[in-house]
């Protein structure tokens, strides 16, 4: 069976750990960044072509489109962690049934998503009491794009896949490619074809649907461990529920973080379009400020998964304290930056007609910028413990993130206005953090144990 591994794929169970998860994590980041700028380039060419009404319209769908289509990356994200484990045992007809049980499961979900959207849109967004003046818009925007959610997880299961088999570098370089092609479509469809904010949408769907191509074209050419054949689609209820047992609550988790977003949005859209439109542009800035601290938390799910597989128990808090060290000090430093550039950055969107836009995403950078270490720890501690195969505290941990954020829009923003919605994600986090912590350190125990065990019976 070696000969299923080959250089497309990377084996983490041999080698410094600091060394793999470095080179791991840098197309991670830089693919997550590409991902983060099919919204920044809509966000950028919308609210300076289409002005800030515009902006609203897209912005106060964010935490819709994370609800919705966040569901179907989390859970594919969760189903081929046992891919990743699979391909750390060598047992390569594993994970190949794997990849098909993951692809069953991914789209099957994403056809449920796309009804979702196209029919239930408008009437989710009203119960946001989105402003009546951006409604329409919003409304086109939400509902093509998850409407396309289908061609959206082609992208993603086929990504996830080769992530699981330690290959980073690809996948960036296909999202690239879709960046690209999104750059190209979005001025043609919106300026050009004037097709309004649907055009920013639909372009937005074409590059996604064209990067899945591309992806599988990659994989069934060069990647044989993935490359699935007939008998691999004859799947049981058994081995499909062992995928969905760690992909649902990874769903669950993206979910309900997803509708503390939305019960927030529904406290920002009471603030009104010039809020709305100011949280929107700032979060855009923050997003991708954010991604290399995903991106060290995806590396280690890859990580821990082949390890956990390959029996490698001792590796996994070796490479998760490298990664808080190396992970820490960036987001240390990248809340430098966004403190003392925010208001630059957010002149990017707006231009400076609208001073009171880029006032208010000073002060959401400022307030969540100075919390980013524990973000950083956030997706560590999570991450690892997926990698394990372990759902429950995470799913709580997501659970806690909802309450507090929902809190922070009850409470909050009542009491403080735009700075009590900026409060929202740094109370998430801490609510978010410490049972991750906990839970993580508990397990290092239990692998320790597990670890001597091993040794004993050697």
């Amino acid at each position: 069976m070696a000969e299923n591994a080959n250089n497309n794929t990377k084996d983490m169970t041999e080698g410094s750990p600091a060394r793999l998860i470095l080179f791991f994590t840098l197309p991670l980041i830089a693919g997550n960044i590409f991902q983060q700028l099919y919204g920044f380039v809509d966000t950028l060419i919308v609210g300076r072509f289409l002005g800030v009404e515009a902006l609203a319209a897209v912005g106060c769908t964010g935490c819709l489109m994370f609800l919705l289509v966040g569901c179907i990356m989390g859970m594919t994200a969760g189903l081929t962690i046992i891919t990743g484990q699979r391909f750390g045992a060598r047992d390569y007809e594993g994970v190949r049934r794997s990849a098909a049980a993951c692809v069953v499961l991914t789209m099957a979900v994403s056809f449920v998503t796309a009804f979702i959207g196209a029919y239930f849109a408008r009437d989710i967004l009203v119960l946001m009491d989105t402003p009546p003046d951006i409604l329409d818009g919003a409304e086109a925007f939400i509902s093509i794009v998850v409407g396309g959610s289908p061609l959206f997880s082609v992208f993603i299961v086929g990504a996830n896949l080769l992530r699981a088999l330690g290959d980073s570098r690809h996948p960036t370089m296909f999202l690239a490619t879709s960046l690209c092609i999104n750059i190209l479509l979005e001025p043609l469809f919106l300026l050009v074809f004037e097709w309004g904010i649907p055009g920013a949408a639909e372009a937005m769907i074409v590059s996604q649907a064209l990067g899945g191509l591309i992806v599988w074209l990659y994989i069934w050419r060069k990647v044989p461990a993935l490359r699935i054949q007939a008998g691999d689609w004859r799947l049981d209820r058994e081995f499909l529920w062992q995928h969905l047992r760690v992909g649902l609550p990874m769903a669950f988790q993206t979910s309900i973080i997803a509708i503390g977003a939305v019960i927030l949005q529904v406290a920002l859209n009471g603030l009104g379009p010039v809020a709305v439109a100011s949280y929107a542009a700032a979060q855009k800035v923050e997003t991708i400020a954010l991604m290399p601290m995903m991106s060290f938390g995806m590396a280690m799910a890859a990580y821990t998964a082949q390890n956990y597989g390959a029996r490698k128990l001792g590796r996994i808090k070796k490479g998760v304290n490298q990664c808080i060290m190396m992970s820490g000090t960036f987001s240390i430093l990248v809340g430098i930056f966004n403190i003392v550039f925010g208001s630059q950055l957010m002149f990017l969107f707006v231009g400076d007609a609208e001073p009171q836009v880029i006032d208010y995403g000073q002060v959401y950078l400022t307030t969540t910028g100075v919390c980013y270490w524990i973000l950083a720890l956030l997706f560590i501690y999570r991450s690892t413990l997926q990698g394990l195969g372990k759902s429950f505290v995470p799913t709580f941990a997501g659970i806690m993130e909802l309450v507090m954020r929902a809190a922070a829009a009850i409470w909050l923003v009542q009491l403080l206005g735009f700075w009590g919605a900026s409060m929202a994600s740094p109370a998430a986090w801490i609510g978010s953090c410490v049972p991750l912590a906990i839970a993580y350190y508990y397990t290092l125990r239990q692998m320790k144990q597990e670890a001597r065990e091993i040794l004993s019976a050697k």
